[in-house]
């Protein structure tokens, strides 16, 4: 069978199954068996040999299923990086893009303000370019992103779930990234215990986070794609959606360098609590930035002297 018969059968199927793009996912499917580009698909209509089209069609049943594609490819794009997901990681989304691309931003802007040298670093760590913590990191995407665009600087990325931190690690050497560190543990309780371990404290210029934020009740009501298949600790924010976000916000400025700046990720409606947190806290300069759907995402405050 020709590729392009075989992308307008796996077209239909998919919509059969009620996938939304099925003409997109299907040349995905199928420009990845054969290891081509997809506009290769159509340029040169290559012949598929038959155990490549079992293949393709292991990989439609799944899908079919709505296990997400990401997962069945093994990969996602991120930030012009390729980041390795499967089951029990969380799936990099647009959103996260435009809050590591205002990270990159604010960091740049915080280097060109300030020519303090760093804290002294931990053993492992100690770059010029400063320091950055990266709070439920999951693939580890957005360390990766900030570690890529400030090689001088030392990335911390912190999590609890083993399967995320083993699935980072393996981004960051794909990426070629040698300058994150990857931790096990809830929130800031690794730096925590680093401090303690090392006898050195370490502040950061920079603390990031897409912290769980979907409400516990409003679960039930995501896709199959989430629900289903993405690991409910990555999403649960509590019962109102902000369990994350109480933590985070006051902990974040006992490590925060003077001037340092928090971002986050936000939910749907919930811009007015977290900036009423960061407000209570004592941060300053703080802002709120919307996405490309015009919901405010992203939120930035830097700590005050």
């Amino acid at each position: 069978m020709r590729a392009i018969d075989k992308l307008r059968k796996a077209q239909e199927f998919l919509e059969r199954a009620g996938i939304e793009d099925a003409g997109r996912e299907a040349e995905m499917i199928i420009s990845y068996c054969l290891r081509v580009e997809r506009g290769d698909l159509y340029k040169d209509n290559p012949l598929i040999r038959d155990d490549v089209i079992l293949k393709i069609d292991s990989y439609l049943k799944r899908r079919s299923k709505r296990e997400p594609l990401q997962y069945i490819l093994g990969y996602t794009e991120f930030y012009g990086l390729t980041i390795k997901v499967g089951r029990g990681v969380l799936i990099p989304r647009p959103e996260t893009e435009l809050l590591a691309e205002e990270a990159i931003k604010t960091m740049r802007k915080r280097n060109s303000e300030t020519s303090s040298p760093p804290h002294p670093p931990l053993p492992k760590g100690g770059r010029r370019g400063g320091s950055i913590l990266d709070l439920c990191t999951g693939s580890g995407c957005i360390a990766i992103a900030l570690a890529k665009a400030f090689s001088d600087a030392q990335v911390y990325g912190t999590d609890t779930s083993e399967v995320a931190i083993q699935h980072a690690e393996e981004n960051a050497k794909i990426n070629d990234t040698d300058n994150v560190i990857f931790l096990k543990g809830s929130l800031f309780e690794p730096v925590g215990i680093l401090f303690t371990l090392h006898r050195s404290e370490l502040f950061f210029d920079l603390i990031v986070s897409n912290p769980p934020y979907i409400k516990r009740d409003d679960i039930k009501n995501l896709q199959p794609e989430i629900r289903e298949w993405e690991p409910a600790e990555a999403l649960d924010g509590g019962e109102d959606g902000l369990d994350y976000y109480k933590v985070i916000v006051p902990e974040a400025r006992k490590y925060l360098k003077e001037d340092g700046y928090l971002m986050l990720e936000i939910g749907i409606s919930q811009a007015n609590a977290v900036e009423k947190m960061a407000m209570d806290a004592g941060y300053q300069n703080i802002s709120l930035l919307k996405d490309y759907s015009g919901i405010e995402r992203i939120f930035i405050g830097r700590r005050s002297k």
